[in-house]
């Protein structure tokens, strides 16, 4: 009886999940919850803003394109400003955060400092390479907001709050 609860149940979410224009999320009748695919690159619209805090910093902010249901690992996303492994973003935080499941207006977050030194060291770039973590041949090039002293740059990883993706220096 319970088995059948739980596969009605997971059937009755992924309906509702379909109706919302979602219908890409798929349900595992043996543990009555949902499970989504990983998100890949393709699958999200992302936005940067140029944020004051921690020294500034931008925010990029990822959101499913209509109709997917995917989900973010909590890690840091794939980002570089140029072509140098100089430019290539590290990770600002030492865990790995919940992962976040994307869909509708819901969003996920990361920041990247431009600069984690303290001197007056960089190269200047007005546009970010960003990828999801393990689908770097498929990256973006998004224009900045302003244009960036470049050199350390690190990120945060993927969080569901944009105020835990700020990268403060430490």
């Amino acid at each position: 009886m319970r088995s059948r609860f739980a596969t009605r149940f997971a059937l009755a979410a992924v309906a509702a999940l379909a109706l919302g224009g979602a219908a890409t999320a798929t349900a595992t009748a043996d543990s009555g919850g949902l499970t989504t695919r990983p998100c890949a690159t393709s699958d999200l619209n992302f936005k940067v803003t140029a944020e004051t805090q921690a020294g500034g910093y931008y925010l990029i902010t990822a959101k499913a394109k209509p109709g997917l249901v995917c989900h973010l690992e909590g890690v840091f996303p794939s980002a570089s400003f140029g072509s140098s492994p100089d430019t290539e973003v590290s990770p600002a935080e030492h865990g790995v955060s919940d992962d976040i499941v994307l869909a509708g207006s819901t969003a996920a977050y990361a920041g990247i400092s431009p600069k984690s030194t303290n001197d007056d060291n960089g190269i200047e770039f007005d546009r970010i390479h960003l990828s999801v973590a393990g689908d770097e041949e498929n990256s973006v090039t998004l224009r900045l907001p302003d244009t960036a002293t470049v050199d350390r740059p690190i990120a945060t990883n993927w969080h569901a709050d944009p105020a835990d993706a700020v990268p403060f220096l430490g």
